[in-house]
């Protein structure tokens, strides 16, 4: 009986996503706009790039500030997430803004209002 093989990039996003998130909550939070949520980080095959996608909760200026903190910061984040990845190389780390979380919220608003609209 064989366990399922994870490819190493799918791995080393999981450990990425681990770290960079345990990073804002407790080194950088104070430097950050707006609240910041990570949602999946996407490492290429060959683990030279590596792309975090994150969500902010708040107005569009927040999630403006975060996107120039995250331009500005790219390579000092990638510096403190390469602390604890065992890789020879670490990934180029880029940022990218993920609406899946603001998009799900809208549709439960939208469902709520359903719902209201139909009890009348």
């Amino acid at each position: 009986m064989t366990m399922k093989q994870f490819k190493r990039s799918t791995r080393i996003g999981e450990q990425i996503l681990r770290d960079i998130s345990i990073l804002m909550q407790n080194e950088l939070s104070d430097q950050i706009p707006s609240m910041v949520t990570f949602t999946h980080v996407r490492v290429s095959d060959d683990l030279q790039h590596a792309t975090a996608y994150y969500s902010v909760l708040g107005k569009a200026t927040d999630r403006e500030a975060v996107a120039v903190y995250f331009a500005h910061e790219r390579k000092h984040l990638q510096h403190l997430i390469g602390r604890n990845l065992r890789l020879r190389r670490v990934p180029e780390l880029t940022f990218k803004f993920d609406p899946s979380i603001e998009e799900g919220i809208r549709i439960e608003q939208l469902l709520d209002e359903i719902k209201d609209n139909s009890k009348e």
